[in-house]
Parts: C-alpha cells; structure tokens; sequence
C-alpha cells in the first residue's frame, strides 16, 4: 500500500496496468461505503458507456476498516477491466471521500479537463457520459448537472418520485442558477483550480450539503452552471428512504443544509446573520400557502409539509440543530 504524501489522508491501493494518464482528459470519481455488490453494477454500467471520449475512473473506499467495496472491484482494476485508480479515503465522511478523489485526479492525470461524478448507488445510462461532456461544451458552461432518477424497490412507491424529496430541480437542459447535488455532476478543472482545497468543507461530513455549498461558492466566483435533462443516472433507493420519518427528517436536513449555505453566502454582510433568520421566519410563515399547490402538482398529501418541515429546519439551524443522517449509515 502505497501512501500518497502529497495527498493527506489517501493510500493508492491500485492503478490499471498501462495506464497512459497523461492521454486521460475526462475522470470519473467513484465514491463508496459498503455497498460492494452495487459498485460493481456501477462500475459495470461506467465500463458500458457509448460514446464518450476516453476516462479514467477513481473509485474512492471509504470504510477504512472493512473495505469491502475496495476487495470488490480490485480485480477490475487489476485486470484493466477498468483503467484508473482505487483509492482508500482513511478519513470518514462524504465530504472527506469526494476530496480524496478531488485531489487523486489533479495530481495523477496532468492534462485533466473536467471530472466528472457518479455514487456507488447509482447506474449510469450507456450515454450518460457523452452527454455529460456534450453538455458542457453545448451549453457553455463549467459545471454541468444532471437527474439522479430514483429506483423504488415497490412499485408502489414509484409515485414517491415526484415527492421534492425525491424530485429533479430542473426538467429541461438548460444554463440554470444553481446546483444542489453531486449525485450526478461534471466540474470542469479551471473550477477545481480556482477553488481553494479542499473543495468540500468537511464540517458537511455526515450531514450532506457539503456539495451544495461548493456549488454555492463556485456560482459566486462566476462559474457558470448547466443541466443536462438527457444524462440520467438512476438512483436505486432503498425501502428505509421511503418510510415517513425518513422524508421528513431529510426535509428538515435540507432546510438546515439552506441555512448553513446562505449564511456562508452572507458572511461578509453586517447584517447577514439576520437576513438569513429573517427569511427562514418568512418561509416558515408562508409554508402553508406553499404547500398547498405543491400538493396539488405532486399528487402527494405527503407534499404538504414539505415547505413547513424546510422552514423549520432553517430555523433549527440557528439554534445549532444538526441533522446527520449519514452518522449512522444503517438507519439511512
């Protein structure tokens, strides 16, 4: 096991065999946590793409301890398979694993152009790819988001999809003005470049966000942003996600995300703190009249409180309520 030392945190566990990084302008990075038996579906949907132009793939464990999707996929690797590099991520959290990608494929590819994101939860679609890098170029932009399409184990549930919850932001390819989610994302290298390291901020670990904040930052710095409705990746969503208290403690995480992001927004303003307090006391307000179309569009009663349980998350924020779903992995 080699340790990179100019990459903290990070042990290179493998790298194809004649691999010609120099010639690899497009990186997929790859991160997992113990869901060995669906990062091969992913990598197996990644080794299927139509189309794109030639990539790497960084695929970042980080289970320090049990490495059991790392076990999985190291004869992928090994057997060139799938040309890239494994990675062990030895710090803990979401943030912490995208960095370790993050900075493996600046240091290891010197003629990177755009890096390109998927989860170990996900399988890409056999043009997801292409579309991807079309996108970028199409709609002139350095970051290019796209669906993340959920997967319900119960047909059932399927209507779920059109919960917010659950819900694409956009559903036309298009230059858009954020982006919340690295589900599905390309950034292109003159973002990783001008954006201090490392990229996410790790106080983001275990309760997410951490990629919209990035997201958040880059807009501010004038990058420009993009949707790709056509590269979808689908979302396999397990049976815990579909569950009540599972809904409404991600809505409320989402409002805690919201306020955690606009505060850094307005760090700077002498009355920022009060502005974003202000705001979370207007949608809170509000939220009944925005729940009642909401239901309407969705079909869902469940959409109702959506709009209540953001605002009160807002404002749990400012009493320094953190809602870490992904503390405990099982219960996510």
């Amino acid at each position: 096991m080699n340790t990179h030392p100019a990459i903290p945190a990070v042990s290179i566990l493998a790298r194809s065999p004649n691999l010609d990084a120099a010639a690899i302008e497009t990186v997929v990075t790859l991160p997992t946590f113990r869901r060995p038996e669906h990062l091969l579906r992913t990598l197996d949907s990644l080794v299927s793409q139509e189309g794109a132009p030639p990539f790497a793939v960084i695929v970042m464990e980080n289970d320090d301890e049990g490495r059991a999707g790392a076990s999985a996929c190291l004869p992928m690797f090994e057997s060139r398979h799938v040309g890239g590099v494994l990675v062990v991520a030895h710090e803990r959290g979401n943030c912490s694993a995208y960095n370790a990608g993050w900075a493996t494929a600046l240091r290891c590819f010197p003629t990177l152009k755009r890096l390109v994101v998927i989860d170990d939860d996900e399988i890409a679609e056999p043009t997801w790819l292409a579309r991807m890098v079309g996108a970028e170029t199409r709609l002139g932009v350095d970051i290019v988001g796209g669906p993340q399409v959920p997967v319900f184990a119960h047909e059932a549930d399927a209507r779920l999809a059109r919960h917010p919850v659950f819900a694409p932001p956009y559903v036309a390819t298009q230059r858009v003005p954020a982006l919340y989610s690295s589900g599905n994302l390309l950034v292109t290298a003159r973002v990783l470049a001008a954006m201090p390291q490392p990229h996410l901020d790790t106080r983001f670990n275990f309760l997410g966000g951490g990629d919209s904040d990035f997201l958040s930052r880059a807009a501010a710095r004038g990058f420009r942003l993009g949707w790709c409705a056509e590269a979808r990746v689908m979302e396999t969503v397990p049976s815990r996600r579909t569950e009540g208290d599972w809904i409404r403690a991600r809505a409320i995480r989402n409002g805690v995300i919201s306020t955690l992001v606009e505060r850094r927004k307005r760090q700077d303003q002498a009355l920022g703190r009060l502005i974003v307090a202000g705001r979370s006391l207007a949608l809170l307000a509000m939220s009944p009249l925005r729940g009642i179309p909401l239901a309407f569009k969705t079909g869902l009663a469940s959409a109702y409180p959506y709009p209540g349980l953001v605002a009160a998350g807002r404002l749990m924020a400012e009493f320094g309520y953190m809602n870490e779903q992904y503390r405990e992995p099982e219960k996510n």
